[in-house]
C-alpha cells in the first residue's frame, strides 16, 4: 500500500505537469494514481490535494509571491514551485500539524528539487507558517 508521502510526490508529479502547460492532465489523474499504484485512503488523500491545489491555486501563488524574497514566482524551478504549492495549500487549508507538512515537503524537495532546493522550500514554508 501507497504512504502519504508517496501520493504526495505523485501529486507533485502532477502539479509539475500541470505548470508545464499540460492542463489536460487533470482528465488524467486517476489513470496516473493508479499506474503509481497509489489506490484507496492514499489516492482519496492524494485527488483531495490535487483538487484543492488546483482549485485555489491563485490564493496559494499570492502567498506564495509574498513570502519570495527575491525574484517572482516565474524564478522558482517547476519542482520547487510544485512542492510549495503543495504544502502551501496544506498549511492554509488542512488541519494537519504544520511541522509534518513543512518536514516532509523539505524530505521531498531533497529527493525531487535542486541542491538549493531544501534550504530555499524551508525558508518559505517557515515565512509561511509564521504568517
Amino acid at each position: 500500500m501507497a504512504t502519504r508521502t508517496q501520493a504526495r510526490e505523485s501529486v507533485i508529479g502532477l502539479l509539475y505537469a500541470y505548470d508545464l502547460g499540460n492542463e489536460g492532465i487533470i482528465k488524467f489523474v486517476d489513470e496516473i494514481l493508479e499506474d503509481k499504484k497509489i489506490r484507496n485512503k492514499q489516492k482519496e488523500f492524494a485527488l483531495d490535494l490535487f483538487n484543492g491545489v488546483i482549485e485555489n491555486i491563485e490564493k496559494i501563488d499570492e502567498e506564495l509571491i509574498v513570502h519570495l524574497n527575491q525574484g517572482g514566482i516565474n524564478d522558482i524551478g517547476s519542482v520547487e514551485k510544485s512542492i510549495l504549492r503543495l504544502a502551501i495549500y496544506e498549511v492554509l487549508f488542512k488541519d494537519l500539524d504544520k511541522p509534518i507538512i513543512i518536514n516532509e515537503a523539505i524530505e521531498l524537495s531533497k529527493r525531487l528539487g535542486s541542491d538549493s532546493a531544501p534550504k530555499f522550500v524551508n525558508g518559505v514554508l517557515d515565512k509561511v507558517n509564521k504568517a
